[in-house]
């Protein structure tokens, strides 16, 4: 599928000039025969814009290639088979020396005309992955490439090169403050799980152990789908990072697939992926929700309450208990023993112990989620900015005074 032009015409007239990639970059192919005796460090270039990495060394004897290309600091290299998966990047100093595959396409800049970092910014905007994944081609999805044609062909708004580099200082700020939150929540979240590691091994030491099946029931709430309504589900994500809601789908488009209601203040867990410790609890705002047959919801017997159970699977003897539940290989495989679980013993302490403990660590992991959800609203103030940078919307000026 040839590419075509993505000029936007207001754009064109009153934003930057677009130009094709062809006028402003030249790819370098500075082929290395492999050699025996000689070690190569060939580098990847991760998804999602996290750019080059260090892949693997390897010799002659432990590679089937016969040709490697060499990396000069300072090039824009992206992966043909994931392009459409933001592998996008640089080339940094620290890999100066090191070789690429014939997937890994290498580019000079003119700069005069284009800053490298620039570039890299460009191809971290989700649209233009979106767009590239639609534009590759190949004989299956999973080994579309986009060639290096169609990126020389490829148009890109092109600021003067002081504009490039006042964009990129506007979004390296941004990106400075999201690190410091990073590191921050990184910081309270291992207090967290110390402490959470700290008081159930506690327990499992001086509280009398019993089965979890004396404690939780399951419940359930099964649905007769009805074709012409529609059904809003939930999923669960794994390591104990909470739900996520789904679009309204239609009864017919269900099928005959099993589900259930959920209400909040349920337990849930995901068979397929409680090794992975996919368990949250069910929020408040979550009303009117079903979920898959694979995400059974369990209550409290006593009264208590099923957050003490989320903390403990989200401790690493909880998820290798839930490990130890899900027999067989890996990912979809590996499919929770419910019956096994009920029958796992856990040290419970008094009610208001629990309720203690409780009160503790969510005092510990209040900071965490606000600090993340902070994190996670300056990537989409980020994400808006660039883009009103990129079509010239947002002028550079009021940018630099608001970061």
């Amino acid at each position: 599928m040839s590419e075509p032009q993505r000029t936007n015409a207001a754009a064109e007239k009153d934003g930057w000039p677009h130009v094709a990639l062809a006028e402003v970059v030249t790819q370098r192919r500075d082929a290395v025969k492999v050699s025996d005796g000689q070690e190569y460090r060939l580098l990847g270039v991760r998804w999602w814009g996290e750019g080059a990495f260090h892949r693997e060394t390897v010799t002659r004897e432990t590679s089937k290639a016969t040709t490697f290309y060499k990396v000069e600091p300072g090039q824009f290299i992206y992966n043909r088979l994931f392009a459409g998966k933001g592998s996008f990047g640089t080339v940094i100093p620290d890999f100066e020396g090191a070789y690429v595959s014939n997937e890994f396409p290498l580019f000079d800049t003119d700069t005069e005309r284009l800053g490298v970092d620039y570039l890299n910014l460009y191809f971290q905007q989700r649209s233009v992955w979106d767009y590239v994944e639609a534009v590759s081609t190949g004989t299956t999805k999973s080994r579309n490439r986009w060639k290096e044609g169609q990126f020389l062909a490829h148009r890109i708004p092109l600021p003067p090169l002081p504009a490039q580099e006042r964009i990129v200082r506007i979004v390296e700020v941004i990106d400075a403050q999201v690190s410091a939150l990073g590191a921050e929540a990184d910081a309270l979240d291992a207090l967290l799980r110390g402490r959470k590691e700290e008081l159930f091994a506690h327990y499992a030491a001086t509280e009398a152990p019993l089965p979890i099946g004396e404690v939780l029931e399951e419940v359930k709430r099964p649905i007769i789908v009805a074709p012409e309504t529609e059904y809003w589900q939930i999923g669960i994500r794994s390591h104990g990072r909470g739900l996520f809601t789904k679009e309204a789908v239609t009864g017919a488009s269900l099928g005959s697939k099993k589900v259930f209601w959920v209400e909040p203040g349920d337990l849930l867990i995901n068979i397929v992926f409680a090794w992975e410790g996919a368990v949250a609890i069910v929020p408040p705002e979550i009303e009117g929700y079903c979920g898959s047959h694979r995400f059974p919801a369990y209550r409290r017997l006593d009264g208590g309450d099923v957050e003490f159970f989320r903390l403990f699977f989200s401790t690493k003897s909880g998820t290798r208990l839930l490990a130890s539940c899900s027999p067989g290989g890996a990912g979809r495989n590996r499919t929770l023993n419910r019956k096994r679980l009920m029958q796992s013993p856990v040290g419970m302490p008094s009610a208001q112990e629990q309720e203690r403990a409780i009160c503790e660590l969510q005092a510990l992991e209040a900071p965490v989620v606000a600090v993340r959800a902070e994190a996670d609203r300056l990537r989409a103030v980020r994400t808006a900015l660039l883009s009103g940078l990129l079509d010239h919307s947002i002028a550079l000026t009021a940018a630099e005074r608001e970061v």
